[in-house]
Parts: structure tokens; sequence; C-alpha cells
């Protein structure tokens, strides 16, 4: 099966096999959150991304190698409730960024700014801090695999409440720190919904800079 990352609730998840990582996607709560466990091919460990929500069918994803990071894109909490029980029943350590880490319901053990990198086994995730959906919104960069939470989407950026400040903050980020350095291949893994390609949103990039949303 080729994978498409179209995923529903209730649903069965979907597995991409990388060169060195296994990306399987799954949607989940009543908010059809996508929650994305990586896996480590050499080592087998593994990350989660966003514990959203249904603890026990983010669990069953999870194989009997370890488990290394919980990373939270951003603070929202429907991106969290299923964060303090799959830390606990794993014994995975937890990671967000420093300004959208206090409103979570557990403290980071690690926190996490703009160009850092999180590793587990061999592969190592660039961190892209994208300011204005809030303020500690992050994305994880493997090559050309780009997980954005809910800071850009499919036709859009992040929601940004109609505040045209934090809009301008968030629309500037994404294209300096992800248009303007990465190519058209790279692949969208949103926090919600279907994912994209930069080359598929790129030509709307003025739209969305005249629509201010």
């Amino acid at each position: 099966m080729t994978y498409t990352g179209d995923v529903q609730v209730g649903g069965p998840a979907d597995v991409r096999e990388l060169p060195g990582l296994t990306i399987t996607k799954l949607a989940v709560g009543p908010f059809d959150n996508n929650a994305y466990l990586l896996r480590c091919t050499e080592t087998g460990d593994e990350l989660l991304i966003d514990a959203a929500a249904e603890a026990d069918r983010l669990l069953a994803l999870i194989t009997d190698e370890p488990l290394k990071w919980i990373v939270t894109t951003h603070r929202h909490g429907d991106h969290w409730q299923a964060l303090e029980q799959v830390a606990k029943v794993t014994g995975a350590a937890t990671i967000a960024h420093p300004l959208d880490a206090p409103a979570l319901p557990v403290k980071p053990d690690k926190t996490v700014s703009h160009g850092d990198t999180i590793t587990f086994g061999r592969v190592s995730l660039e961190v892209i801090h994208l300011r204005g959906h809030t303020p500690g919104s992050i994305a994880l960069l493997y090559g050309t695999h780009l997980f954005t939470g809910d800071s850009l989407f499919p036709g859009g950026v992040g929601n940004t409440q109609k505040d045209p400040t934090r809009f301008d903050q968030l629309y500037t980020d994404v294209v300096e720190r992800i248009f303007d350095r990465l190519p058209d291949e790279t692949w969208v893994y949103p926090g919600h919904g279907k994912d994209t390609t930069l080359g598929a949103e790129r030509p709307s990039l003025p739209e969305w800079k005249a629509r201010g949303w």
C-alpha cells in the first residue's frame, strides 16, 4: 500500500517507510488530531509527536521497543489530552518549547528552541520555532519531511484568531524558516487533516498574505 496520509478517527493508521525512519500516522479524538509515531529503523527507538487523545490507541501503536520522547508541538489542549497517561505508561520523557511548557499537564523533561535537535536512535530531528499560532509552537524536520503541528496546513498557516500581528509573525516565520529554505518536495505532516507538500502550497503564499489568514 502506498502512503497517502489520509486517516480518519477510528480508522487504521497509515505507515510510511523511509530510509532510516518509519512514520505511523493516526487520527484521534473529537478534534480529529493527528499523532505521529516515528521509529528509528536501525535501533527501534521511537518518538511520538503529540499525544493528543485516545491514549489506548496511541499505546497500541507503540512496539516493544523503547519510546524515548513525546514531543508536544504546542500548548493547545487538543494536542495533549493523552500526554500524561502515555508518558506514565511508557516512561518516555517529554519535550516542548519553553514558551508553551507552562500550559501543559506535565512539566517537560526537556525544552527545545529554534535550531535545536532531538535525537532518538540514529535519527535526528531539527526544531523549527514558528511563532504566531501559539508563542511556543514548533515544527520538526527530518530531511524533506516536516511535522508542522498547527502552524502550517494545506491551504494556509495556522489560526491566529484574526490578530494581524500574530498572523504577520506566523506568516513571516513560515516563509523564512520553511519555504525559503526547503525544497518543493518537502512533505508536510500537519496536526489535523491531510498532508501536503511545500510545492503544492508555495504558489498560494501571496494569496495567504493578502487575505491575512
